[in-house]
């Protein structure tokens, strides 16, 4: 991986997720826990098809178990995470030995559970069940990746090598319980520690402003191939509107938190059919003319849907059980339930009126399209 990038001639340093850390510890723990030597530094393929090399901080060795860790580098993308130790414990244990809470099973012989630091999911409505480790799918995906990878590298067959044994994983982060009081992981109701996350397993460092800079210039390239574009938040969106909704990736921008800002400035691209495609977690913010969607300036997503449903004539009990709800995605069954779907209706045309007050686009030739979805790609609204 190309350590850096480059924006409006200023040199950024690229950095990695936690996902990325806990794969590359695990890696390092199971090849010392095969071969006996010391592991310096790991390369792990990414879901961005980059691979990267990670440094090994430190690794002990006891039986049959070995503990490695990496320090977590988020390049010149500093947020609460950077610089945390993150340990994977690599051990052979009967069946006996399971732990009682373990991630999702993906690999046969192969359990992941975590430890110390790690945050555990105590409500509903995140990509991980109530009651599992906070390790997100696609870091789990990775985890599971470089343990199969170890043992092609060797040639050894893994349930061979198992035998009458369970490979365990542990992921654990000793600073974990106190960095996550500088998150929204309680918000989300995950306790007891941080989160293993990240989508892509990099993290592309930009100042907001150098962002935006790049998101404009990307832009000014589409649209020399046409009048129309597609906006999403992110790599959800992203991977959403190509796989499941069909749309061509050469017209899709990933547009950050940054709505109001790309609107305007696909109006002075000249843009003529704008699409906005997301999860209805972000572009409900939209509906209530929130044009910058980081939590951090706004996080209005239970008080606009409660004010929606409110207004069809929901009663105080159905409003109740939504206001509770800590994503949209676990009010999504609830307002089926109950029959008011169609407040992704509602929200959905009022996110294109929003869009084209905000810039001014009534009296002229520009349509605006929106479409919501929740995380596992159910079309919820299109307007």
């Amino acid at each position: 991986m190309d350590s850096f990038v480059y924006i409006d001639g200023k040199k950024y340093r690229r950095g990695f997720t936690t996902g990325s850390c806990a794969a590359a510890s695990t890696k390092a723990s199971l090849i010392k826990l095969i071969a006996g030597e010391d592991i310096k530094r790991v390369n792990i393929d990414t879901p961005k098809g980059i691979s990267i090399e990670i440094p090994v901080v430190g690794q002990t060795k006891e039986n049959e178990s070995v503990i490695s860790y990496v320090i977590k580098d988020g390049g010149d993308d500093v947020d609460a995470t950077n610089k945390m130790e993150i340990f994977s414990k690599v051990e052979l244990i009967t069946i006996d030995e399971l732990p009682m809470i373990r991630s999702e099973k993906l690999l046969e012989g192969v359990e992941i559970t975590s430890g110390v630091g790690i945050g555990i999911v105590t409500k509903r409505g995140l990509s991980v069940d109530v009651g599992r480790p906070a390790i997100n799918p696609i870091p789990l995906r990775m985890i599971c990746d470089e343990i199969e990878n170890v043992f092609d590298d060797f040639g050894i067959d893994r349930m061979d090598f198992l035998g009458d044994k369970i490979l365990l994983v542990t992921i654990f982060a000793p600073r974990g319980e106190d960095i996550a009081k500088e998150t929204f992981n309680s918000n989300l109701g995950i306790e007891g520690g941080i989160s293993i996350i990240g989508t892509s397993g990099i993290v592309e460092p930009m100042s907001e402003e150098a962002w935006k800079k790049a998101l404009t210039l990307e832009l000014s390239m589409k649209r020399v191939d046409g009048e129309k574009i597609v906006l999403v938040p992110g790599n959800i969106g992203l991977s959403t509107m190509v796989e499941i909704f069909g749309f061509d990736e050469n017209r899709i921008v990933k547009m950050s938190n940054f709505i109001g800002y790309m609107l305007m400035e696909c109006k002075r691209l000249g843009f003529k059919d704008i699409v906005i495609g997301g999860h209805i977690g972000k572009l409900i913010k939209m509906s209530a003319g929130i044009m910058n969607t980081h939590s951090r300036f706004a996080d209005a997503r239970n008080e606009i849907m409660v004010s929606n449903l409110a207004l069809m004539g929901g009663e105080l009990d159905f409003l109740s059980r939504i206001n509770e709800c800590v994503t949209t995605d676990a009010m999504i069954p609830i307002i089926e339930a109950y029959g008011y779907e169609k407040v992704f209706e509602i929200i959905a045309e009022k996110s294109v009126s929003r869009a084209k007050r905000f810039i001014r686009a009534h009296d002229e030739n520009i349509e605006i399209e929106v479409w919501l979805f929740s995380m596992d790609g159910k079309l919820l609204a299109k307007k």
